[in-house]
């Protein structure tokens, strides 16, 4: 599984990298932690970005979840 962030060439470099980091699930403090900026200059910043508009988008190869059924399966089973 992968994650893909379509539009990101309309957001600046502090931006995505923001929403890189809270979409694969970080926390505000987190990302301010480890970026070494203020936890109101994420919330800015991921505020901006959304305002630009971008879309996350979840890349399953094959069938993990389980949900489409097995091939074989589908023959006689």
């Amino acid at each position: 599984m992968k994650i893909e962030i379509r539009g990101l060439e309309r957001l600046s470099f502090r931006e995505r990298q923001v929403v890189a980091l809270k979409e694969t699930g970080h926390g505000n403090a987190a990302v301010a932690e480890r970026l070494g900026i203020g936890v109101s200059t994420v919330a800015t910043l991921l505020a901006r970005a959304k305002s630009k508009g971008y879309q996350v988008v979840l890349v399953v190869e094959g069938d993990p979840l389980g949900v489409f059924g097995d091939s074989d399966a589908e023959g006689g089973e």
